[in-house]
């Protein structure tokens, strides 16, 4: 009992601190089309540059790079850094110009709870909209994003910045296995609020293995 109360307690916790806001950016992945470009540099202009399924891309004088797991930014990091020796202070550009298909669960206070293909963009309002919108019981100052790939808490978003002051920047980049979850407004309940943080654990580790 003292073992399921100390849980409950870290849950609260979590609820009541997270405070993270889009952590992560886009994370690139097999079947992400690529334009890489370096300034001045014809030769290194690299169009419809497909990540392999094998998770890597093959780029000129760097060789083959693993991109698979990176944002755009750290890729431009490591080929600037490859280059470097070819081409003083080279400027780089990595743009993601067709995306792969993004699975993602939206459950809690929405329409319709589940998994969801996302294409094109992977955005929280992309994935609030596939789900059918949020119910009006929906605690709309916090919704929370789990990551598929991290340890660290929750992420928490509030839609009233994004939705009636326009903060773009609530609008969250989503990756592939990412969990959004709308908990209940007014007082919160453990059956509705704490229990689905057990079931949405248990999926990021099926997801991982």
């Amino acid at each position: 009992m003292r073992k399921t109360v100390s849980i409950v307690l870290v849950l609260l916790m979590t609820l009541s601190v997270a405070s993270i806001v889009c952590a992560e950016d886009y994370l690139l992945g097999p079947g992400d089309v690529l334009d890489i470009r370096v300034l001045d540099f014809d030769e290194l202009q690299v169009k419809d540059l497909i990540v392999r399924n094998d998770g890597k891309i093959a780029f000129p004088i760097v060789g083959e790079i693993r991109a698979s797991g990176l944002s755009p930014g750290q890729l431009t990091n490591i080929i600037t850094a490859g280059i470097s020796h070819y081409a003083r202070e080279p400027k780089v550009t990595v743009n993601v110009i067709k995306y792969r298909t993004t699975r993602i669960y939206v459950l809690g206070e929405v329409a319709r709870p589940g998994m969801y293909e996302l294409e094109k963009q992977h955005l929280l309002l992309d994935a609030i909209g596939a789900a059918g919108g949020y119910t009006k019981d929906a605690l709309k100052k916090k919704a929370y994003i789990i990551r598929k790939n991290s340890h660290s808490q929750p992420e928490s978003v509030n839609l009233i910045k994004l939705l009636r002051q326009g903060d773009m920047t609530q609008n969250c980049v989503l990756n592939d296995g990412d969990v959004v979850y709308f908990a209940a407004s007014g007082r919160i309940d453990f059956n509705r609020d704490i229990l689905p943080f057990f079931s949405i654990a248990y999926q990021i580790k099926e997801l991982n293995d």
